[in-house]
């Protein structure tokens, strides 16, 4: 069925005239009669997600020029072969919202995500290795227990609101740590005086030479990467503890310890590496899981990058930024994946390729 004989049928469904559905829809009554002639036209969803995303402003003129201007009233087959081609040459278009080139949002806002990520990847490896270590020595006792019980938590609990916990706890109660932002005012107009930038706050403050601006970063990102962080730490604690029992339990450990090495030297040197394989693994998928809770971690926590941004153009229906941001998204993660592939091949002298 045509795009022109949908609407035929939506407008006589809601009894409305021409003239009608020209003005809900936000086009000229003509437009509305080139769209039941049966000429190419634009679906109706697409122009109210248009005028949504500018907050109702444009005049049916307008809309039909913004329509133009973008292509839209194009087949389908010509916008998806043009977008292939100008996403070869690092176009992604440019938002609805703010008229703004969209692989400027992803420059400006990546390197917040990606500060963020890195953070609360430390705090995954540090948290879930040492903890999932100290399971699997102390395996079937109380600490073994109680940390097993910490990594259903941090896994089952939504990210968003440990985050408010976390808030709650050290930002209101005890008043010791920032509970939203990258970093204070004084902090952002020192970073104001930088001739080039990164974006990268940590990498700036050290620029600048100012410790206390390093600290007031760090304090303001301590939160953000526990709460993020804990999230994965809860797969890579049951990952770490689980392999690490199953390497404990293999032959040549049995014999090591059949000549009388301690215990710490047999999980260090003989069953910590093969326990690392399927841990490596897992990481790349584990990177995809924390890219996706950075949406709601950043919104909570007010975390100026690209998830902070998704939610906003979500909100605004801007989906020319969406659709930007998804695909950086799923570029990284397929990169991680590759890399993560090449050092379990290097640590595991089994695989070859």
């Amino acid at each position: 069925m045509s795009v022109g004989e949908n609407i035929r049928r939506y407008r006589k469904l809601r009894g409305m005239t021409q003239a009608q559905l020209a003005e809900a829809v936000g086009l000229t009554e003509g437009a509305v009669r080139h769209y039941e002639s049966g000429i190419r036209a634009v679906k109706p969803e697409l122009l109210e997600s248009i005028s949504a995303a500018l907050g109702g402003r444009l005049t049916p003129q307008e809309l039909q020029a913004r329509i133009h201007a973008a292509g839209y009233d194009k087949p389908l087959i010509v916008q998806y072969f043009e977008y292939l081609g100008n996403l070869l040459h690092g176009n992604l278009g440019t938002t609805m919202t703010d008229n703004q080139p969209v692989v400027s949002i992803l420059a400006r806002y990546g390197s917040a995500t990606f500060e963020l990520a890195f953070l609360a990847l430390i705090v995954a490896l540090v948290v879930g290795i040492g903890l999932g270590r100290v399971a699997a020595r102390r395996r079937d006792h109380a600490a073994d227990a109680g940390i097993r019980t910490f990594a259903i938590l941090c896994y089952a609990t939504p990210v968003f609101f440990l985050g408010l916990i976390l808030k709650l706890i050290f930002a209101i109660w005890l008043n010791a740590l920032p509970a939203s932002g990258r970093s204070s005012l004084a902090t952002e107009m020192q970073f104001s005086r930088l001739v080039s930038p990164t974006g990268f706050y940590i990498i700036d403050a050290i620029q600048l030479g100012d410790m206390s601006v390093l600290l007031d970063v760090l304090r303001h990102a301590v939160l953000p990467a526990l709460a993020l962080g804990l999230l994965t730490a809860g797969v890579f604690i049951r990952l770490v503890r689980t392999n690490v029992i199953a390497t404990y339990n293999s032959g040549y450990v049995e014999a090591a310890r059949s000549r009388g090495v301690s215990e710490k030297r047999l999980l260090n040197k003989h069953a910590w590496k093969p326990a690392l394989i399927p841990i490596i693994t897992v990481m790349g998928m584990q990177i995809a899981l924390m890219l996706a809770g950075a949406v709601l971690t950043e919104t909570t926590f007010e975390w100026k990058g690209l998830g902070f941004m998704l939610s906003q153009y979500l909100k605004a229906r801007d989906f020319v930024a969406v659709q930007g941001i998804v695909i950086l998204i799923a570029i990284i993660v397929a990169v991680v994946n590759f890399i993560v592939d090449v050092i379990a091949a290097l640590v595991d002298p089994r695989v070859r390729y």
